[in-house]
C-alpha cells in the first residue's frame, strides 16, 4: 500500500513555505536521530541541494556533504561547491567517455533508455512495452507511450539508462558502504513522474530501502526553491543567474536546472535554445567536445533535435556569470584540498531591487 495518494501529495505542495520549512526539519531531524547522527546530504551544487544543505545544517551543522564530480558539472557548479565546507569529493570509476562505448547514450529518459537497452538484448518485456503491450502481449494504454521510440532500436549508436548509476550512484553507494551513513537527498516528487511514484510508494524517509534514503523536500517545488534561496539569501552557483520575478512566478536568468552537461534526457522537450545551443556560447569548450569528439551531435541529429546557435539566438542569450552567487521528462520522454578539474573538463581542455548582490549578503550575514 502506498504512503501518501496524488491528492495528498497535491495538498502538502500547496502548504505554505514556511510549513514546508518545518515539515522538511521535521523529517530531517527523525531521520539523524534514528542512524544515531550515521547521515550526510548528497551535495550536486545545484539549487534544490543547496536549500537541502542549509536546512539540514542549521539543525545539525556538522553533517558533512559528499558531491559526486563526475567532470560532468558546469564549471560554475564546481567553484561552487569549493566555496562550501565540510564537503567530500568522490570520483566515478568509469568516465563519461567510457560509460557511453560501454553502455550507450543517455536519451529521451531514463525509462525509454532502458527499455531500449534491454530490448536490443532481446529481453521480451522490453520489446512488448516498445510495442504498447503489457508483459503477457496484452494491449496496454499504459506502455503506447513507448511506442514512437522504437526507431532507436535501429539507432547507429547505444542507449542505455546506465550513466547515473555507474557515474553517480556507485560512488555514493561506496561511501555509504565504508562510513555507514545514510543519504539526505534533494529529490522533488514535481520533477518526475518517476520520482512522484517512489515518493507516493514510500514518503519522505525510505528506512526500509536496500539502500536507505530520507528526501524530506519531496513535496517541495520549483518555485518554493527559488522562494527559499531569495528569501534566505544564501550563496547559491552563479551558473543560475538571478531570481527575478516574470508573471507573478519566481525564475532565474541563467539556467534554470544544471544538471550533467553533457546529458541528453528530455532536450527533445526544451524549446529553443535548448541546453546545448546555450553551451555553445556560454561553454564552448565542453561544447565542442560534447558535439563533436563525445559524438553527442550525431545522436542529436538522429534525434532531430537542434544544438547550434542560429545568429539570433546567439544574439539574444548571454555569457553566464562566473564563480559563487552571493545569496543565488515524463518517464516516457513525453512531457516534461580539492581535487583538480574533472575528467570531461580535463578532457576538454539584473533582477529585483530587492534580490541584489548586496542585499543577499546583508541577509546571509544576518543569518
Amino acid at each position: 500500500m502506498n504512503a501518501y495518494t496524488r491528492q495528498d501529495l497535491s495538498v502538502m505542495q500547496a502548504w505554505p513555505l514556511e510549513r514546508k520549512i518545518r515539515v522538511t526539519q521535521a523529517k530531517i531531524i527523525e531521520w539523524y536521530h534514528h542512524y544515531g547522527g550515521k547521515v550526510a546530504v548528497s551535495f550536486s551544487g545545484g539549487k534544490d541541494s543547496t536549500v537541502l544543505l542549509d536546512l539540514v545544517r542549521r539543525a545539525f551543522p556538522d553533517i558533512p556533504a559528499v558531491f559526486v564530480d563526475t567532470g560532468l558539472e558546469y564549471p560554475e557548479i564546481r567553484e561552487f561547491v569549493k566555496t562550501v565546507p565540510n564537503v567530500m569529493w568522490l570520483r566515478p570509476e568509469m568516465p563519461f567517455s567510457k560509460v557511453i562505448s560501454e553502455y550507450g547514450y543517455p536519451v529521451v529518459s531514463k525509462d525509454v533508455a532502458r527499455r531500449v537497452r534491454y530490448a536490443k538484448r532481446g529481453s521480451p518485456w522490453a520489446l512488448c512495452h516498445l510495442n504498447g503491450l503489457n508483459r503477457d502481449g496484452t494491449p496496454s494504454k499504459y506502455n503506447e507511450r513507448y511506442m514512437k521510440w522504437r526507431i532507436l532500436l535501429d539507432a547507429p549508436f547505444f542507449v542505455s539508462d546506465a550513466c547515473c548509476a555507474v557515474m553517480k550512484e556507485r560512488p555514493l553507494h561506496r561511501y555509504n558502504r565504508e562510513t555507514g551513513r545514510k543519504q539526505i537527498i534533494a529529490t522533488m516528487a514535481c520533477e518526475s513522474a518517476r520520482r512522484q511514484s517512489v515518493y507516493l510508494k514510500i514518503g519522505c524517509n525510505a528506512y526500509h530501502k536496500r539502500d536507505p534514503t530520507s528526501q524530506p523536500m519531496s513535496f517541495w517545488t520549483e518555485q518554493d526553491v527559488l522562494e527559499y534561496l531569495r528569501m534566505t539569501g544564501i550563496p547559491y552557483a552563479s551558473i543560475y543567474g538571478e531570481i527575478v520575478e516574470e508573471n507573478g512566478r519566481l525564475t532565474t536568468t541563467g539556467v534554470k536546472r544544471t544538471g550533467c552537461m553533457f546529458c541528453m534526457f528530455g532536450v527533445h522537450l526544451e524549446k529553443e535554445p535548448n541546453r546545448f545551443q546555450r553551451m555553445a556560447l556560454t561553454h564552448p569548450k565542453q561544447y565542442d567536445f560534447c558535439i563533436h569528439k563525445l559524438g553527442c551531435g550525431s545522436v542529436l541529429d538522429f534525434l532531430h533535435v537542434p544544438y547550434a546557435l542560429t545568429g539570433g539566438e546567439a544574439h539574444e542569450q548571454t555569457l553566464a556569470p562566473a564563480a559563487v552567487h552571493a545569496g543565488g521528462a515524463d518517464s516516457a520522454g513525453t512531457e516534461k584540498g580539492h581535487p583538480k578539474s574533472g575528467q570531461a573538463h580535463e578532457e576538454a581542455g539584473k533582477g529585483r531591487g530587492e534580490d541584489t548582490q548586496e542585499n543577499r549578503k546583508e541577509k546571509a550575514a544576518r543569518r
